[in-house]
Parts: C-alpha cells; sequence; structure tokens
C-alpha cells in the first residue's frame, strides 16, 4: 500500500501552523479529528515537539494513516485510534483538538455531535481549532466557496459549508466560545473554540 497524498495538503500545511502554533504553546496533548492522510500530523508534530499530536479517523483511514506516522518515526506521533463522531470517542486526557476540513464533510447533525464531543473531552480553557470554509448568515466569502458548496451538496445533499450561526449554536451547547477567527489563504479561515471557564459569560 502507497502512502495516502492529498495536494491540498501538502499545500496548505504551512499556513495553517503558522495559525495554529502560537496557539498551543502550553498544549501537551491534542487529539485530530479526521487526520485523512496524515500529511498535516507528521508536518506539524515535527514543527511542535512538545505536543503529542494524536490522529484520529474512521477506521477505513487508518492504515493510510499509519504508513505516515510509522515512517516519521517520532515520539510524540503514536498510532492512529479510531474516531467515529457517531461512536465511541476517547477518554483522553487532551488539552487541545485541531480538526481540518471535515465540518463540510460531515452531516450537520454530525458536526453538532462533533461539538459535543469536544467539548466533553477539553478541560476549561482548552481550545479546539477547526479550519475550513465557512460562510455566515448563508452569505460565503468568495464565489469559488459557493461553487464549491454547490459541488458538496451535489455530491452527498447531507453535506456542504457550514455556517458560522449553526456553529456558535452547537459550540454553546458544548460549553464553547468563539475566541478567534482567523482569516486564511484560498477564502478558508481557522476558527478557534475555546471551553469556557467557570465564571465565564455565555456567548
Amino acid at each position: 500500500m502507497d502512502k495516502p497524498f492529498y495536494p491540498s495538503s501538502d499545500e496548505n500545511k504551512a499556513p495553517i501552523l503558522a495559525a495554529i502554533a502560537p496557539r498551543l504553546g502550553t498544549a501537551r496533548r491534542l487529539l485530530e479529528i479526521g487526520s485523512g492522510t496524515g500529511q498535516h500530523a507528521v508536518h506539524f508534530a515535527a514543527a511542535l515537539p512538545h505536543l503529542i499530536w494524536q490522529c484520529s479517523d474512521v477506521p477505513e483511514q487508518l492504515a493510510g494513516i499509519g504508513l505516515w506516522v510509522t515512517e516519521a518515526r517520532r515520539a510524540n506521533l503514536p498510532p492512529p485510534i479510531a474516531l467515529d463522531v457517531d461512536g465511541t470517542w476517547p477518554d483522553g486526557p487532551f488539552d487541545a483538538v485541531f480538526s481540518a476540513n471535515t465540518a463540510h464533510i460531515l452531516s450537520l447533525a454530525q458536526v453538532a455531535r462533533m461539538f459535543a464531543g469536544v467539548g466533553r473531552l477539553l478541560p476549561p480553557g482548552g481550545l479546539f481549532l477547526l479550519y475550513g470554509p465557512f460562510c455566515r448568515g448563508g452569505r460565503h466569502q468568495s464565489e469559488s466557496n459557493v461553487a464549491f458548496d454547490a459541488w458538496l451538496r451535489r455530491r452527498d445533499p447531507a453535506s456542504g459549508v457550514r455556517d458560522l450561526d449553526d456553529l456558535e449554536r452547537f459550540a454553546a451547547s458544548a460549553g464553547l466560545g468563539l475566541a478567534e477567527d482567523i482569516a486564511m489563504p484560498v477564502n478558508n479561515r481557522t476558527l478557534v473554540w475555546q471551553r469556557r471557564r467557570k465564571g465565564d459569560l455565555p456567548q
């Protein structure tokens, strides 16, 4: 079996790392939801040696991720684990969660379950870093995102570019608040959600 490879993952790994690295300086154990090929994990783990980067994905993806992880031979990059947002979640502990290009693939109900699961995992103050294309109030950031959303929905009517209004509602139910909204190349964003601490005002 050859290692899986996505050109887009190779192209966006540097800007994503630039966005997330300053926000993970005190984190020690991170869960990645939907690791895909494993390309991001290998790149990020090498750049963040203080951080244990735990890959996860649905079972059929684990073999490909495992090839990247095994080749990397990094002490902070353990073997990938199975995680389906509709099924059993790992116990942790994790003090940060990262996910890239998953929200538009999952159904809206699954996105809600992802936020609920992250809310259960994170300690107060923990971060959920979510990368991808998003819209607000049904308005897309670009014509390319309009076309991408239409393509996704033709392929699978349950998928689609997600609206920040929906995500903020799911986050609030999970005890998370939007701390930062970072513009990224190619009309993407990195959304930084934080688990509320006791005494924080609802957002």
